[in-house]
């Protein structure tokens, strides 16, 4: 890597250096992912809307995307490092307007995720809680989420990683236990079958849809770069923790989704989804594993969800630190703590900006689940999926100024272009599909894709101001960390 500039900010701060490793970066990824989360939600839309008992071979083919994308964003890793992720690949890449605007479609991206899980956590919190006598509005719920996790946030990265990696865990030993079960059962009525990975039963035309959920099942893997600063032995960690983030995710997620299919059978699943969207996997654990295992995985999803809300929020932290620190936002925000070495500024204004999100939310009575949640989601699937775009094109260029023959051409070229086509393709059925991911075809929701693309616009506008009226700052844009 080619070593860290010691920034010209206040105090010159640094994040807490060697904080932690492989496992705790992979908990913070696979967390962001929310495996309980995904499987029993988005796998079920996937089933019921796609293309069926195909949706495990849709997460393989998303993974295989991603794992091509992970090679030369990876290889990238070793000379690009810092919280800044995107950004700094991205303006090391293609230039400093790009990485700029590949700043600004994170944040936007990055909160409304993260808004969209406090909405989530906050209904299943109230239907839990109101089953126990305690019957409080959703948003109750989703702000006492919010304040919690500010405190995590404030704490040295590896405490947050330790939360994250126990609820990890618990949520895959679940599901795996509730898959075990099911084979050692036999399966269902049709026994076992691989036709789930078939060709045939892929690529049927619902693959697109399918692909639209199960692309969003994906985001935040990307998030391994960010904690480069804190990590021991960078070079090897960070590439590392992705090819493994990755691997993880799609081999679970294919797994899981396989043994429910098997359950149903293949020629069921469809149908039972359909009829159930909510209880698909609620009821199989019931009938395989007992009462018990139901109220464990309604347990897990909080758990699940407040895990998923916590990672993005470090995730947000070093994005608005690294653009404080680098001069674009606020100074202060480049200001660490002086005991746990966390962007403590940088909390702050990351808890007060999901806070502004759901206030308007929360004062129009929106629907957090049909509205909050749906439409902040598809918005999030849209902003990911151009950022890493942006990436794989930062990545070609990248290589073919510098460092090139450091790495295989298959590395450098061929696979960044295969990704970059590939992520291409998965925003236009995404942008196609918006309203199915949404469930809403309100003229809001088809301007997303428009949304991205202007604050992608206005990003680059900032960095041209910023040359014109800060040429010093300018030239150090995506730098300071590289």
């Amino acid at each position: 890597m080619s070593h860290v500039v010691t920034p010209s900010t206040p105090g010159g701060a640094h994040l807490a250096r060697n904080s932690i490793g492989l496992v705790h970066i992979i908990f913070f990824v696979v967390a962001a992912a929310a495996p309980l989360t995904a499987v029993v939600g988005a796998s079920t839309v996937a089933f019921a809307f796609g293309n069926g008992p195909g949706v495990p071979g849709a997460f393989v083919l998303a993974g295989l995307l991603y794992l091509i994308f992970a090679a030369g964003f990876s290889a990238m890793s070793r000379h690009v490092g810092g919280a800044g992720a995107f950004y700094t690949y991205i303006a090391q890449g293609i230039g400093r307007p790009a990485g700029v605007a590949g700043a600004m479609i994170a944040l936007l991206t990055y909160t409304a995720v993260q808004s969209a899980v406090y909405a989530l956590f906050g209904v299943f919190s109230a239907a839990a809680f109101a089953g126990l006598g305690l019957d409080l509005p959703w948003y109750v719920w989703s702000l006492s989420a919010l304040v919690a996790i500010h405190l995590a946030g404030r704490r040295n990265i590896a405490f947050s990683g330790t939360i994250l990696g126990i609820a990890m865990i618990l949520e895959v030993l679940v599901l795996l236990m509730l898959n075990v079960a099911i084979l050692l059962q036999g399966g269902g009525p049709e026994g076992f079958s691989l036709s789930s990975f078939a060709p045939a039963v892929v690529f049927t035309p619902g693959l697109a849809v399918a692909l639209v959920f199960v692309i969003g099942s994906f985001i935040g893997f990307e998030a391994t770069a960010i904690f480069g600063e804190e990590a021991r032995d960078p070079d090897r960690t960070i590439p590392r923790a992705t090819y493994a983030a990755v691997l993880l995710i799609t081999a679970f997620y294919a797994f899981s989704t396989w043994a429910i299919v098997q359950y149903y059978g293949p020629s069921q699943i469809q149908r039972a989804a359909e009829a159930g969207l909510e209880t698909l996997y609620f009821t199989a654990a019931q009938q395989v594993l007992g009462d018990w295992s139901v109220a464990l995985m309604n347990g897990l999803l909080l758990l699940s969800l407040f895990a998923c809300a916590l990672s993005f929020h470090n995730t947000l932290n070093r994005y608005f630190f690294a653009l404080g620190r680098e001069g674009l936002l606020w100074r202060n925000l480049g200001k660490v703590h002086p005991r746990h070495g966390s962007p403590v500024a940088a909390g702050k204004l990351q808890s007060l900006s999901s806070a502004v999100v759901l206030a308007p939310f929360i004062l129009f009575g929106a629907d957090p689940y049909a509205v909050i949640f749906s439409w902040l989601s598809g918005l999030a699937v849209l902003g990911i999926l151009a950022v890493q775009i942006l990436v794989s094109l930062a990545i070609i260029l990248y290589f073919r100024r510098q460092h090139g023959h450091d790495h295989s051409r298959l590395v450098t070229l061929v696979l960044p272009v295969v990704a970059l086509i590939g992520l291409g393709g998965a925003f236009v059925l995404v942008t196609a599909h918006l309203d199915l991911l949404t469930g809403s075809d309100s003229p809001l929701v088809r301007a997303f894709p428009l949304l991205v693309l202007l604050v992608g616009l206005g990003g680059v506008l900032l960095a041209r101001r910023i040359q014109r009226h800060q040429p010093e700052l300018y030239a150090n844009l995506g730098r300071v960390f590289g």
